[in-house]
């Protein structure tokens, strides 16, 4: 049987740490976190559960944490998680035949998450299943750190996993609006590192045509709204995450 490393980079997570720990505590070969010197009991939690913790700084880019952790994996397979992400039995038991296999044919696999938001999963408005790649054999994968959502890049061949990631990203309105100003400020970041931009057709793009296109799709060709109130709210406000990173970047310039 092969062996795994959880790895996880946090920043002021000590709500969340203790039971993603325990989640993957049984499966975990070696646990590492890397820590961005948070200003709570992250780090000393993540200890007391046994885990390797890394202290260093939070930079804005928080895959270039992700990616610190990765590095200092020692074991056969990487299973890279977020502070607020969760491994049910069902997961853990995928992942667990993945390891007795020893399929040395793949490399990584992209696995679904289910996003609890404002009281319930998200299953419509392209919110589920959400696949993405967190299990990858190490060396074999990594993050590029250049942008908000990025997903790793995989050396080789890719499978699928059925269960999914619980991920318990905003159960709350003011943790989902702290999250949003972090995703915006980057976004902005990013706009404003663009070169030989046509200053008309961007303000254009961003202020009315990305938030339309995207409530369209998201709330209407993607059936937001079966996902009642909560499903508008997401759809409103992800929309919205266009014109509010272009103002931004231009108060910022």
């Amino acid at each position: 049987m092969e062996t795994l490393s959880v790895v996880i980079a946090t920043y002021n997570e000590e709500k969340n740490i203790t039971d993603l720990i325990k989640s993957v505590k049984d499966i975990a070969d070696e646990i590492i976190v890397v820590d961005g010197s948070s200003q709570d009991k992250t780090a000393d939690l993540a200890r007391e559960l046994g885990a390797k913790v890394i202290v260093t700084n939070n930079p804005s880019i928080f895959h270039i944490n992700k990616q610190k952790a990765i590095d200092n994996a020692t074991k056969d397979w990487v299973l890279q998680l977020d502070a607020d992400e969760r491994v049910d039995k069902a997961l853990k038991d995928e992942i667990i035949d993945i390891l007795k296999k020893n399929d040395s044919s793949i490399n990584g696999y992209w696995i679904p998450r289910k996003n609890f938001f404002l009281g319930r999963y998200l299953m419509k408005g392209g919110q589920y299943p959400d696949y993405t790649i967190r299990l990858y054999r190490r060396g074999k994968g990594h993050l590029p750190q250049k942008s908000v959502h990025e997903q790793a890049t995989v050396e080789g061949k890719v499978g699928y996993l059925t269960h999914p990631l619980i991920h318990f990203a905003d159960p709350s309105f003011k943790r989902y609006l702290i999250r949003y100003n972090r995703y915006t400020n980057l976004m902005a970041d990013e706009l404003r590192s663009l070169k030989n931009k046509n200053k008309l057709s961007e303000s254009i793009k961003y202020l009315f045509i990305s938030p339309v296109w995207w409530f369209v799709m998201s709330y209407i060709r993607h059936k937001g709204f079966m996902d009642s109130w909560q499903g508008f709210v997401f759809s409103f406000f992800s929309s919205m995450r266009f014109p509010v990173s272009y103002i931004k970047y231009l108060v910022r310039k």
